[in-house]
């Protein structure tokens, strides 16, 4: 099973640097902080035509997320601010410091953050739409998909509200862990180490006793954990509408993945499309076409 996946550091003939433009404004913005950390998000506002509707746009590649790669993003972005959308563009802890579950946490912690302070950004607080590309269209769709949770009684203010968003659009998504490729092909750990993301699969639980965060081994944990972080498995009928581009050459996240996740949506009555880019891989180099659906996709869901 060839798994050596997501060795994108965004690929960069997919996504490149972008100059600061007139034609919107830019501002960082700290949106939560963990282990004294901050985590943070660049704000991009349209300056004409603003629709007063957000898209979140996930900076993350190998499930790795910092300043330096928002540059790359800036292009990408810019079809939407284009659009009149309200852009942020949102950082994430990263492996091998953090997993895929904690990252998804920060995600999920964004929305509510743009949706709490939706009046001060000028955004309706119900028409929230999130991207993201291989690492980053997973995260999305983990944060699409997810049960809508609110934690009334929290202490944060930020964390009673909802991490729902009304729609997601991403290129090349991972979805599926333990069906890699093909049925019941499972977990391959091997391969996950060679690809260097074995971070991110790096599950750890806190000992009450000794206060230590202690590595998770057993394989029916391990197991259950890949198939909470697996897109397919949270499904629901309720879920927001999903639109997936993927090339048909991927060598990197088969176009299965993609697939089996819009068999999954369609079953449960959700709004889904699949755009299958001929001959592309892992990224390629003119996606204006996928960039203008994704918009006409937003614009349709997000009214």
């Amino acid at each position: 099973m060839k798994l050596f996946f997501f060795l994108i550091a965004l690929s960069a003939s997919f996504i490149s640097f972008a100059q600061d433009s007139a034609n919107y404004s830019k501002s960082e913005i700290i949106y939560g902080r963990k282990d004294g950390m901050a985590l943070t998000m660049i704000k991009l506002l349209p300056k004409e035509n603003v629709k007063g509707k957000a898209i979140m746009s996930l900076v993350s590649g190998n499930w790795i997320s910092n300043y330096n790669m928002s540059q790359r993003f800036m292009t990408y972005a810019e079809h939407f601010v284009k659009s009149g959308y309200t852009v942020f563009l949102v950082m994430h802890g990263s492996q091998p410091r953090y997993s895929i579950t904690d990252e998804t946490e920060d995600i999920k912690r964004a929305v509510r953050f743009i949706r709490y302070n939706a009046k001060e950004y000028g955004i309706d607080p119900d028409h929230i739409g999130i991207t993201g590309s291989s690492s980053g269209g997973h995260l999305s769709l983990m944060t699409a998909l997810a049960e809508d949770k609110m934690y009334i009684s929290a202490r944060d203010p930020i964390d009673r509200v909802s991490s729902r968003v009304q729609a997601a659009a991403v290129f090349f998504p991972p979805t599926d862990f333990l069906n890699w490729g093909r049925e019941n092909s499972g977990m391959n750990r091997q391969a996950i180490t060679r690809a260097g993301v074995a971070g991110a699969f790096d599950f750890k639980k806190q000992n009450d006793t000794t206060r230590l965060y202690e590595r998770i081994t057993g394989e029916d944990m391990i197991k259950k954990i890949g198939m909470n972080m697996s897109p397919v498995n949270n499904v629901s009928n309720d879920d927001p509408p999903v639109f997936i581009a993927h090339g048909d050459a991927d060598p990197v996240v088969p176009l299965q993945q993609s697939e089996v996740l819009i068999k999954k949506l369609k079953e449960a009555g959700v709004p889904n499309e699949l755009y299958i880019h001929p001959g592309g891989g892992h990224g390629w180099s003119n996606s204006d076409l996928e960039h203008q659906k994704f918009i006409a996709w937003f614009d349709k869901f997000l009214k």
